[in-house]
């Protein structure tokens, strides 16, 4: 029988308590301990009967320490836990963002790779049903080549979002571009490739807050594709990925499009799944009829299969889907848009050509 992969949680607040229980259910990974200098690290390590540690001091000088760790903590400690993982030799699944700011983020990367260690970057939604089956919709050539993009990420947050203790939502830090556009930027990046460059223009504010309420936004990907978004936090809307895959339970589930990708054989709609195209038809004219098909989703929880990957790339099985760059991609891409939006000027990406330093500067 294959040896288990030993994985720690680190962090037990909102996100942390369903990694760990993700952990404890996979077959070929065993949850090794938590850790957490808060009261609710030990709760959680006793209800899932597996050893607590304060600090990550602690589990690595333990009989405990892990092949590799899954970081839950504030944003802002990602790169901190993450360097001092790393440094003990323990690969990684850091809950996104990588870091708060791009420097960093280069150099938890950038010391991982010298260390032999592996890092990954939990977005999670590259895992989506929905969104592998787009995937292996454009990668099977289903709509040609990929000319284009229109993607919505739109709806309505209440107030007592921003009240207390989370008011630094109210914040230029916690507009919907940085908290949000991040998880669409890393979907895009996966099912188009590189962003080499943005433009925005700002939706009006109505809250009356310092934070951003959301932009039009067009994309040029590094293929020539190009893409227009519209992102918004204070409309109401079904018209979004949570409400269309239905995979925040919270969230009533609409099922509406939140993508419609555009290739050169025929137009994908997602989550519908559906295909038109001129399939059926003599020739390519908007007076022929049109065919419609429908792409098949096997339906699997997103966090399984995330999981079931990382154990596989610590064995040495596969490359990181979304590895600390591409991480770290979304992030400046995000920071981008930011830029556009305050300089009103169109913002180009650069990508260095390889090894540690492939990941994006932004420039006008």
């Amino acid at each position: 029988m294959a040896e288990l992969v030993k994985i720690a949680v680190i962090g037990a607040g909102l996100i942390g308590p369903r990694h760990a229980q993700t952990v404890s259910n996979d077959p070929k990974a065993v949850l090794t301990a938590i850790v957490d200098p808060m009261p609710a690290g030990a709760e959680l390590a006793s209800k899932l009967k597996v050893p607590y540690y304060r600090t990550i001091a602690q589990l690595l000088e333990s009989a405990d320490k892990p092949d590799g760790a899954i970081i839950c903590t504030p944003n802002h400690t990602h790169v901190a836990v993450g360097l001092q993982l790393a440094r003990g030799g323990v690969n990684i699944l850091v809950e996104k963002p990588i870091s708060t700011d791009i420097k960093s983020g280069q150099e938890l990367v950038r010391t991982a790779e010298e260390l032999g260690v592996k890092v990954l970057v939990g977005h999670h939604r590259r895992f989506n049903s929905y969104m592998r089956a787009a995937k292996w919709a454009l990668d099977a050539g289903k709509i040609g080549d990929p000319i284009a993009i229109n993607g919505i990420w739109a709806t309505c947050k209440p107030i007592d979002y921003f009240d207390p203790p989370a008011e630094w939502r109210r914040t230029k830090t916690g507009g919907v571009i940085l908290i949000n556009l991040i998880h669409e930027v890393d979907l895009l990046h996966y099912l188009l490739g590189p962003i080499t460059k943005v433009y925005a223009e700002p939706i009006p504010h109505r809250r009356g807050f310092d934070a951003d309420e959301g932009a039009a936004i067009t994309f040029r990907f590094k293929s020539g594709a190009v893409g227009s978004f519209l992102l918004s936090d204070n409309v109401p809307s079904p018209h979004n990925f949570e409400a269309g895959t239905g995979e925040n339970p919270l969230i009533p589930r609409a099922g509406k499009d939140f993508y419609r990708l555009f290739g050169s054989e025929g137009t994908l709609s997602v989550p519908d799944m559906s295909i038109t195209s001129y399939r059926d038809s003599s020739a390519k004219s908007w007076l022929a009829p049109m065919t419609s098909e429908v792409v098949d989703v096997d339906v699997k929880t997103p966090f399984e299969l995330q999981l079931a990957h990382f154990v596989r790339v610590i064995k040495g099985q596969e490359e990181a889907s979304c590895s600390g760059a591409d991480g770290l991609a979304a992030l400046v891409i995000c920071n981008a848009v930011v830029q556009s939006v305050q300089t009103g000027e169109p913002i180009t990406i650069e990508y260095p050509l390889s090894g540690s330093d492939n990941m994006m500067d932004s420039r006008h």
